[in-house]
């Protein structure tokens, strides 16, 4: 099953600056609310684990969309930027409004 994880991530110090970003997985294994999700892609100077809060699943496509808790920063050891750039830098792709709606 192809599993599809969605975060979501906005700054308060870049003009409440906000980005969905989804990672995907071929997995026999699903999600459940209260899991923690650890990615080499998650910052520690922001997070070492999100909780997953929903999850969908699209038996027809094969497919479960995984929601973690979103990330609100805070307080910015780092740019988002940097945090971004780490998340695609381990396989995270920006995905904007219309393409999450349309998947």
């Amino acid at each position: 099953m192809k599993i599809k994880f969605i975060l979501f991530i906005s700054s308060v110090k870049e003009k409440n600056r906000q980005v969905t970003m989804m990672k995907a997985f071929d997995s026999t294994v699903r999600p459940v609310e209260g899991d923690i999700i650890e990615d080499p892609g998650f910052h520690p100077e922001y997070h070492n684990g999100y909780e997953v809060v929903k999850v969908t699943m699209n038996y027809s496509s094969d497919e479960c969309w995984v929601s973690l808790s979103p990330l609100a920063i805070e307080k910015e050891d780092i740019e988002i930027a940097i945090y971004i750039d780490h998340l695609q830098a381990n396989g995270w792709q920006v995905i904007s409004k219309e393409e999450l709606h349309n998947t």
